[in-house]
């Protein structure tokens, strides 16, 4: 029996990593490839601020190719959808059904994705959905996943948590109120080894910047020691 074709929505963090692996484990859909969108002015993922060369490296790693989904700085929401209409146009082209997010508990996203995709031909799939958040980051960190901090919301966590490994001595160094897995938006992460990659992928982090409120670290391959580049209009936190 044909297995329905799937896309996942892929921001290059930990639940979208981990959301792969569940993916995998279970069987049910042929994932045909990862979707993330890129800021185009700074060749970055949008929020996450990776580089692309480590989002290409992400894919080569779990043998799927990348569905890029190129925005503009800055990016109005009707730019957005308009890239949304002409990734569903595609994907229906290449015979997908489904589409997987990993979202966790946030009512107002889910309706979202649910109403752009409404009518489609394309059903959304949330495999994390409705998970317990401290028991989910336990999981992970026991299965091997490893990932770095690459954004930090000072509203929410001190500047310093930037760069960190998502682990458990940072688990237990969160604040009475943040979500483990960061859902309410008090961090984002970059996944680089974990069981739903083939091999890891080499990093560290580099410079500590901010941009627009937030706080940044930029992740770079093991054998790269450039700083953040000048053109995303960051400017460096002091230490």
């Amino acid at each position: 029996m044909t297995q329905p074709r799937l896309l996942l929505s892929w921001s290059s963090g930990k639940d979208s990593a981990w959301t792969l692996y569940r993916l995998q484990r279970e069987g049910r859909y042929e994932v045909a490839g990862l979707v993330t969108t890129v800021n185009e002015a700074f060749e970055r993922v949008a929020m996450h601020a990776v580089r692309v060369e480590l989002l290409e490296a992400q894919a080569r790693a779990a043998d799927l190719p990348l569905w890029r989904v190129p925005l503009p700085h800055p990016c109005p929401n009707s730019e957005y959808e308009r890239a949304m209409r002409a990734l569903i146009e595609r994907a229906r082209a290449h015979g997908v059904t489904h589409m997987a997010f990993g979202d966790l508990f946030l009512q107002d996203i889910r309706a979202y994705r649910e109403r752009q995709l409404a009518g489609t031909g394309i059903t959304p799939v949330f495999p994390l959905w409705g998970a317990d958040t401290a028991a989910l980051a336990r999981e992970m960190l026991g299965g091997g996943l490893q990932a770095l901090l690459t954004c930090v919301d000072p509203r929410r966590l001190a500047p310093s948590f930037a760069g960190r490994p998502f682990d458990a001595g940072l688990l237990a160094a969160l604040p009475p109120g943040a979500d483990p897995c960061g859902e309410n938006g008090e961090f984002h992460t970059f996944c680089h080894a974990g069981p739903m990659f083939r091999e890891p992928i080499p990093v560290h982090a580099g410079a500590i910047v901010e941009r627009d409120g937030f706080v940044y670290a930029d992740v770079l391959p093991a054998a790269h020691a450039a700083p953040l580049s000048s053109r995303a209009g960051m400017k460096r936190v002091q230490s």
